[in-house]
């Protein structure tokens, strides 16, 4: 049985400001960089333990993929997959961003 997506409205807000910051830049990577965040967890519908564990948490259902120098953070409840966060890969995940 597949698993369902669901995206937080903090992942949402997250991948907008990512955008946002990236347009500045370069309006082509932006809109790349978002589509891929966005495409990225749809492997995790046949395979949700694809992720490694994110070592900040250390807990089996919460787990990490990276998309570019990413982190799109999600946990699995029963046959959702919750996406919780996108952060930039050189920060620490703290406990109270989940």
């Amino acid at each position: 049985m597949d698993y369902k997506i669901i995206w937080s409205p903090e992942a949402l807000e997250d991948i907008d400001a990512i955008g946002e910051y990236i347009a500045r830049d370069s309006a082509f990577y932006a809109e790349s960089t978002v589509n891929k965040i966005y495409e990225t967890p749809q492997s995790l519908i046949h395979f949700p333990k694809s992720g490694r564990v994110v070592p900040e948490i250390g807990d089996a259902a919460i787990r990490e993929l990276y998309v570019f120098q990413y982190r799109l953070i999600y946990e699995i409840k029963g046959k959702e997959i919750y996406i919780l966060t996108v952060i930039h890969g050189k920060r620490l995940l703290d406990k109270d961003q989940i």
